[in-house]
């Protein structure tokens, strides 16, 4: 799901187990300078595969996207632990995915 938004963003890791993807622009933020800025993310774990959905923190109401099945999945701010993936779930990450990216072009961090 992550792989289709590697360009304009790219990946700081492509590993097995690790994934993430950023937007590697100058940017003020909040004003701070920025080098780059996070977008998604995945770690897989024993029990669990993490994961990280960073447009929730620059805007809340992206959580409204979310199910009451997947939020009962978030751990923190913007970490799901997902155990088991269904077609529920994989549609909801998709959806907050494309939101998420339409944001960050919408502010021009992509």
């Amino acid at each position: 799901m992550l792989k289709k938004f590697e360009d304009p963003l790219k990946p700081k890791f492509d590993l097995d187990s690790k994934y993430d993807l950023w937007s590697f622009k100058d940017l003020v933020i909040a004003g701070r300078k920025r080098k780059e800025v996070y977008f998604a993310g995945l770690i897989i774990q024993s029990k669990y595969v993490g994961f990280y959905y960073m447009p929730i923190y620059t805007d809340t109401s992206l959580k409204d996207v979310f199910k009451p099945e997947l939020l009962k999945l978030l751990k923190g701010k913007s970490c799901f632990h997902i155990k088991q993936l269904d077609a529920g779930l994989e549609k909801q990450i998709e959806v907050a995915l494309e939101k998420g990216y339409a944001l960050y072009k919408k502010r021009g961090w992509i």
